[in-house]
């Protein structure tokens, strides 16, 4: 397989599971959590994961100019050409040559994550939840939103996020579908929450990453992203959605459901220094921004331990790389698992 870069030449690909130590390799990946490190001697270095369909591995560049950053980050996906090697058990990647490319859609499959979960089945499942809910207002705008092709579409295939949390295709349905099973289950434990709103935000918070982010080149942010963000795009459309499902479908939202939805988009971040709005203020917007924050850091956290790679347990891997989103090294063992724990 080979990716296209922007010079218009091809550029090999070993899939990461792969390669092995020892081992010079010129290919192309996408990049994940790049940062500027300082050496002992006090210079800057490149450090990251470079990653595919397959698995990732970290990459390394002692010898960097911090001006190159945004270059080399631009598309979320880079050339790398180095020699791999053995680092505590693991194979790791000392790049002479890492710049930024563009890569065809054909490509994505190969060098992005997916999720693994049956995208008609987990969309099957959101559309049931909204389904179940009792208000007929609320149930003529979930279908306004159900029956909008375009905009499913691209639900059914965005990424969460550029990084952190469910940063892989399908992603954004994942995390929706979690959290809405989520509340099914813990909604009986608070009967004063009204499920119908619950339910709605939940669909509804994160929607606007389908206009806010880019998957077709890569994980990166649109100009409607940049200027605009998925909070208040979210909020936009829930209007000019609401309108239309009382228009064409005879059931309308009270006017203060309609603004109690809207303030679930807008304090869906919980604070105002992580990105809200408005901070939550009603019992129902607490739910849903405690339960994405819940699901956002246990996923980002999952994911940073990588007990599925068996080498937890192993001296020197026992943590991950400090995660910037948790400010934390992430200790990765699973204390009732592995070596000492019978």
């Amino acid at each position: 397989m080979t990716a296209k870069t922007n010079e218009g030449t091809t550029m090999p690909h070993v899939p990461i599971r792969d390669l092995q130590p020892a081992t010079y390799v010129n290919g192309v990946y996408s990049l994940v959590n790049p940062q500027v490190g300082i050496t002992r001697a006090g210079k800057p270095f490149f450090k990251a994961l470079i990653r595919d369909a397959t698995g990732e591995v970290p990459v390394r560049v002692w010898t960097f100019e911090e001006a190159s950053m945004p270059e080399v980050t631009r598309t979320g996906f880079v050339f790398v050409s180095g020699q791999t090697q053995n680092y505590n058990g693991q194979v790791q990647m000392i790049a002479e040559t890492i710049r930024g490319v563009d890569v065809e859609e054909k490509d994505l499959a190969r060098l992005l994550p997916a999720t693994k979960g049956d995208i008609d089945h987990m969309m099957g499942e959101v559309s049931a939840l909204l389904r179940s809910m009792k208000h007929p207002g609320m149930l003529a705008l979930a279908e306004q939103y159900l029956a909008t092709a375009a905009l499913m579409d691209r639900f059914r295939s965005a990424p969460a996020a550029v990084s952190v949390h469910h940063a892989f295709l399908g992603g954004l349905l994942e995390h929706t579908l979690q959290l809405m099973k989520l509340a099914d289950v813990m909604l009986p434990l608070y009967p004063a929450l009204n499920r119908d709103l619950v339910l709605m935000g939940l669909f509804l918070h994160d929607l606007g990453k389908t206009a806010e982010l880019e998957w077709e080149k890569g994980f990166t942010y649109t100009a409607d992203g940049n200027l605009i963000g998925h909070v208040v795009r979210g909020a936009v459309w829930l209007h000019g959605m609401a309108a239309k499902a009382a228009a064409e479908r005879g059931a309308a939202l009270p006017p203060d459901a309609l603004r109690v939805l809207m303030h679930m988009i807008v304090s869906h971040h919980g604070e105002l220094a992580h990105g809200a709005a408005k901070v939550p203020s009603t019992p129902e917007s607490m739910f849903v921004a405690m339960l994405d924050n819940l699901d956002a850091k246990v996923a980002t956290t999952l994911v940073a331990a990588a007990r599925e790679k068996g080498d937890s347990h192993e001296p020197g891997h026992e943590f991950s790389d400090k995660v910037w989103a948790l400010d934390v090294k992430v200790y990765r063992p699973d204390p009732l698992q592995g070596p000492g724990a019978a």
